[in-house]
């Protein structure tokens, strides 16, 4: 199946009337005079019939029960109209292991009490006809998790009766460990805060303050950056800009007879030395988000590395362990499809989910020796292996998918077409599809690596593992992660 990105007559969401514009109708023929511009009415009709095929052709994507799809979806509230909105994105791979995602719902809901949510999601994937809903990703709110449990009555046919269906936002919980962060130290955030937005508030201030960076010797084009509350990021860069040119504050209410008249306090250089330190803790979490916010590329198979830089980067820096242990969950209440994603990882599999099991536990029961600890990370190894088996098994009963093997072969030689489906391995006859890919030697790691692309490749000789990474490696794209 061929997926339109765009159309060309749809482009900088302007009006249909815009090629009726005389100015534009002018500047087309200057620039060619060949060219027939359609009328708008041609343009709306054309769009329409592009909408109605592309969206006959997500139908019966979606619908096909072999389609496996992961939700988004978000509420807000127009500052505006004092409207409530809601939006649920569908993110799939197609057969060319293409990723996609689709805006399937955007409506005005009336409520944001859970089960009213968990209706209009109901509404949706069967108005879509989905049958293969793997996961949905929310945030944090008490709303969210009403509404899941509402889903999972209603939905079949998932994993584990949907204990893993819910996935709660990474980068939502982030947010959450910066913000609180920034508390602890409001008192020389606010200072600080308040003096930028002062300089900032007026031309003039500005040329003075451009003025004292220069008599200090700073030479660079950066300035003052602001914020706004609700965006803690826009708080990092503005603290970030600050503590670069805070010489140049000092020789700033030099300048400034009212600097320190209209502040309740002026920054001085224990606050920057405080603001100088917190910049480097939220610089791994500001790397973080964009790296979970990525929409090119799956992540899923980063998750177990990622939260665990994110623990040791917490545990370095904290000094309030409660404010640790409130982030930090039970590893064995980890979502399975987390650690599916490292054995179906071939740059990971088992060795990795050993090694970080072993951390796990050394995190969270430290008392315990190397030996105790190697004993119980193997367990959970094994536990995690058998539990997938168990959904590999659910996978060849429910698609078959070793009987409809094609092999691409110079000759019609079915002995030899059975030796490629080997792939020359030598592991046991007697170990299935999935025994013999974790059997195999992990695959040499490195920075440009594609799983999409190396799954592709192997697809013919581990196809139904094939189709459980191809189901499990979308989810978590953008909206992604989740810390229990």
């Amino acid at each position: 199946m061929v997926w339109k990105e765009d159309m060309e007559n749809v482009i900088g969401e302007l009006p249909f009337k815009f090629v009726e514009n005389e100015a534009f109708v002018e500047y087309t023929n200057a620039l060619n005079v060949k060219v027939v511009l359609l009328s708008r009415h041609t343009i709306s009709r054309n769009v329409s019939k592009f909408y109605i095929e592309e969206r006959t052709k997500m139908l019966q994507f979606l619908s096909n029960p072999k389609t496996a799809i992961h939700l988004t979806t978000d509420t807000w509230t127009s500052s505006y109209q004092r409207t409530t909105y809601m939006v649920v994105t569908a993110h799939f791979i197609d057969e060319n292991w293409m990723m996609h995602k689709r805006i399937i719902n955007f409506r005005e809901i009336d409520s944001h009490k859970g089960e009213d949510m968990g209706r209009e999601l109901l509404d949706c994937i069967r108005g879509w006809g989905m049958k293969n809903v793997m996961t949905i990703t929310l945030d944090n709110a008490a709303t969210n998790d009403k509404a899941i449990d509402f889903l999972v009555k209603k939905l079949p046919n998932l994993y584990e009766g949907g204990k893993h269906f819910q996935v709660r936002c990474m980068a939502h919980i982030l947010n959450l460990i910066v913000k609180d962060g920034l508390k602890y130290q409001n008192y020389h955030v606010e200072c600080i805060q308040k003096a930028v937005r002062y300089i900032r508030l007026s031309p003039q201030r500005i040329n003075k303050f451009k003025k004292a960076m220069k008599d200090c010797g700073l030479q660079t084009k950066k300035f003052l950056c602001g914020d706004t509350p609700t965006q803690w990021n826009l708080t990092f860069e503005l603290l970030k800009s600050a503590y670069q040119l805070q010489e140049a504050f000092m020789e700033f209410g030099i300048r400034d007879k009212s600097y320190e008249r209209d502040l309740d306090r002026v920054p001085e250089n224990y606050d920057f030395e405080v603001v100088t330190e917190m910049v480097k803790f939220f610089e791994k979490f500001k790397t973080k988000i964009e790296l979970v916010s990525a929409t090119s590329k799956p992540l899923v198979n980063l998750f177990i590395r990622e939260v665990l830089d994110v623990h040791i980067h917490l545990r370095k820096w904290s000094t309030k362990p409660m404010f640790l242990d409130m982030y930090w969950g039970a590893y064995n209440k980890m979502n399975d499809f987390m650690y599916f994603a490292v054995l179906l990882d071939p740059t990971t599999k088992s060795p990795f989910l050993l090694h970080a099991f072993k951390k796990m536990i050394g995190y969270m029961e430290p008392s315990s020796t190397p030996a105790g600890m190697d004993i119980k990370a193997r367990q959970m190894v094994r536990e995690v292996e058998n539990r997938m088996e168990s959904l590999f098994m659910t996978y060849l009963e429910r698609f078959d998918s070793a009987s409809k093997i094609v092999i691409d072969v110079d000759d019609d030689n079915d002995f030899f077409g059975d030796f490629l489906c080997t792939g020359g391995s030598n592991s046991d006859p007697m170990d299935n599809e999935l025994q013999t890919y974790l059997k195999e030697n992990i695959f040499k790691y490195k920075k440009d690596f594609s799983i999409l692309g190396w799954w592709r490749v192997n697809a013919i000789k581990f196809p139904t593992i094939a189709r459980m990474a191809k189901d499990d490696y979308f989810f978590l794209v953008f909206h992604n992660f989740f810390i229990n």
